[in-house]
């Protein structure tokens, strides 16, 4: 089946997200956040930049996706089936995602990339009906950060088995070089039709998972020599775009944190369950910004909430560069609306005077 074609004739002005999936639930519309000190987007972006914010951010509600319909890195819409790579993806119901079907195989072998691989041919996609369409989704008090999903890293284990993908880095290093060069141009080349019809876009968070919960996939020196040169080339094609950088990167990557900040990356939110947030923000909470969470259990009293956010707030606080990631457990909308609630008021307050600001301004 030619997935391309497929692509290149679908009504792209139609919205296909799939009721209940993820691309469906981050294109919905938010609701109208309350005149403050300063907008919400300038705000964020204080935070993502290190530069002195008036609250701490609540980190997602108070920004906008932008999720094209028209960059098929998933099946489109959202249910079993191919992406226009033509890997195969189900989804997996316990996580509400999309992973790729075992044994999924797009070439015969690493080594015949070049002949074999069929690479998207963006130019016949329309970009304009679709980010017509997406922009009447967005609020223009928050942020814009299109989320580019399935980076230079990820893509190849999603080509070939991902055994096959560590192996490419010890036998074909120069042919591996070569590949991942050619995914960051089309990385920049579906980036920039981003930049040109979706609206104001103010950020990237840019999404290729690099470790397991126990350490990275690669030593640091190899990371260096083999991932960095391609990723970094995206990274600094975006940041001269003027845009800032958020990463999504699963797995304990710690260590991968010097590069991160040499690449110009001004965010992570770093996998809770595999990562120390104390560290990160003790070692490098001056020089990039974090999203931590606060975890709200099922038994939390309001006042307990309430509590619960100040703490987070006074332990995370100091350098204006964390934003504070709000969960319950299980899923409650009135208890994130008082954790939210609480988290702007005792932050600004927090803020004011740690900045000496007068109170209100």
């Amino acid at each position: 089946m030619d997935f391309m074609q497929r692509a290149a004739t679908r009504d792209y002005s139609k919205h296909w997200s799939t009721k209940g999936t993820f691309p469906w639930m981050i294109q919905q519309p938010k609701p109208k956040i309350e005149k403050r000190q300063i907008s919400v987007r300038d705000n964020y972006i204080r935070c993502v930049k290190g530069e002195k914010p008036y609250w701490m951010p609540a980190y997602f509600y108070e920004s906008d996706t932008v999720w094209p319909d028209a960059i098929e890195e998933h099946p489109v819409p959202e249910i079993d089936g191919y992406d226009w790579w033509g890997v195969n993806w189900f989804m997996v119901d316990e996580i509400n995602g999309m992973i790729t079907k075992p044994g999924t195989r797009t070439i015969s072998e690493f080594s015949k990339w070049k002949k074999e691989l069929q690479w998207p041919d963006v130019s016949k996609i329309d970009f304009e009906s679709d980010g017509k369409k997406i922009r009447k989704t967005l609020d223009p008090e928050r942020p814009h950060i299109y989320e580019c999903v399935e980076g230079i890293f990820e893509r190849l284990h999603e080509l070939i088995p991902f055994d096959e993908t560590l192996l490419a880095f010890y036998e074909e290093p120069d042919l591996l070089e070569e590949f991942f060069q050619k995914m960051a141009d089309y990385k920049i080349e579906t980036t920039d039709k981003v930049f040109d019809f979706y609206g104001r876009v103010d950020g990237v968070l840019y999404h290729d998972d690099w470790g397991t919960q126990r350490s990275g996939f690669f030593s640091n020196e190899m990371y260096r020599e083999q991932l960095m040169p391609s990723t970094s080339r995206y990274l600094n094609f975006v940041k001269r775009k003027g845009k800032f950088i958020e990463l999504h990167s699963c797995g304990r990557n710690m260590q991968y944190v010097p590069e991160m900040i040499e690449m110009g990356i001004d965010m992570w939110t770093p996998q809770p369950n595999a990562n120390d947030a104390d560290f990160l923000h003790n070692t490098y909470g001056k020089e990039m910004t974090f999203s931590f969470p606060i975890t709200i259990k099922q038994d939390w009293s309001e006042q307990k909430i309430r509590e619960g956010v100040r703490d987070f707030v006074d332990h995370y606080g100091e350098n204006g560069r964390v934003m504070a990631w709000i969960m319950t457990e299980p899923m409650d909308a009135e208890k994130e609306k008082i954790a939210r609630a609480e988290l702007y008021h005792y932050s600004l307050e927090y803020y004011n005077k740690l900045y000496q600001r007068e109170e209100g301004l």
